[in-house]
């Protein structure tokens, strides 16, 4: 049998009941304005906080864990040293190398606390000396901050430089000053380009990778090294819980200036961002994604930084996407 051929036409009966084109739902178009979802995501997953019952049953579980540890490497070597004398001497001098290693590792996080603790208190004495003109206060905290600075070779002319001219000023005001723009002008423009490269890898990444949660994934990572860089290049080397820390206190400044929330000026701030976003959905994620990661990268700064903005000028979130960003996305 040979299938009919043009249309086929069914008839239906009409009592009035049958839905009609009118009675369909209305077809809602999708947002133009991109969100961010992926530095959203990251950012709600550093800031979320442990309850106290929470950390306190982690601590537990961790107490427990390096009991169980400890117990069961000790009743393994003692064993050795009965069967095998040479192999539990053996035994015994790598358990000693790994306690001598975890150790180095809680000095070592030990330290990385106490300088970026010392980050904090250099920018309190900065703010007290300005607050209330103290001179002799501010002396006091550019003779700490020429101290943190003193080891390191690409600051050794400006220490110099410092050291020369800070006879000529005064008031707490112009000592400020001075630091200011003998030591952290070459350290601000260094982490403005890690914020910059921070911001157009993870706008690249949005762009390009097509994975669900790839672009979460690089926006996390992307910021805790960016962080990390930050601290070090104005002197507070940080460690797995100092970076952690570190994390946690640039979050909290983000939240408490209410920086996080994205709108329309922002996407419009970027060369070509209000069309990216009518282009292309991903490539318009990757500019708010980026200009996110500045945001990020300039609370980096203002809390990492151990002096606060006075008379230098802080980093702008529009100047920072911009330089990112600009020809990022041409060809697109």
């Amino acid at each position: 049998m040979t299938p009919p051929r043009g249309p086929i036409l069914f008839e239906i009966d009409d009592d009035g009941t049958s839905p009609g084109p009118a009675d369909a739902p209305p077809i809602l178009d999708a947002p133009d304005t991109p969100a961010g979802a992926a530095m959203q995501a990251a950012l709600r997953i550093g800031a979320r906080r442990m309850s106290l019952a929470a950390r306190a049953v982690l601590s537990a579980l961790g107490a427990l864990v390096a009991m169980a540890l400890g117990l069961a490497a000790w009743d393994w070597v003692m064993d050795l040293l009965t069967r095998v004398p040479v192999l539990g001497m053996v035994a015994t001098a790598l358990v000693g190398l790994l306690l001598l290693g975890l150790v180095a590792l809680a000095l070592r996080e030990g330290v990385a606390i106490r300088r970026l603790r010392r980050l904090d208190a250099l920018r309190r004495g900065a703010e007290a000396a300005l607050q209330t003109g103290d001179a002799a206060q501010a002396a006091r905290t550019l003779d700490s901050l020429s101290a943190l600075y003193a080891g390191r070779a690409d600051m050794a002319r400006a220490c110099a430089r410092l050291a020369e001219r800070r006879d000529d000023h005064a008031d707490a005001g112009a000592l400020l000053a001075l630091a200011e723009a003998e030591l952290l002008t070459p350290l601000d423009a260094a982490a403005r380009r890690e914020v910059e490269a921070a911001a157009r890898l993870v706008a690249t990444v949005t762009a390009v990778v097509p994975l669900a949660l790839a672009d979460v994934a690089a926006a996390l990572v992307a910021n805790l090294r960016m962080i990390r860089r930050v601290a070090e290049i104005y002197g507070g080397r940080s460690g797995v819980l100092g970076n952690w820390r570190l994390t946690r206190a640039v979050l909290t400044h983000l939240v408490a200036t209410g920086a996080v929330a994205v709108g329309d000026d922002l996407v419009g701030t970027v060369a070509g961002g209000g069309m990216l976003a009518r282009v292309s959905r991903r490539f318009g994620e990757g500019v708010v994604n980026g200009a996110l990661t500045a945001r990020v990268g300039v609370a980096a700064i203002e809390v990492c930084r151990p002096l606060p903005f006075r008379h230098a000028p802080g980093p702008r979130v529009t100047a920072l996407v911009r330089r990112a960003l600009t020809g990022l996305f041409d060809r697109a």
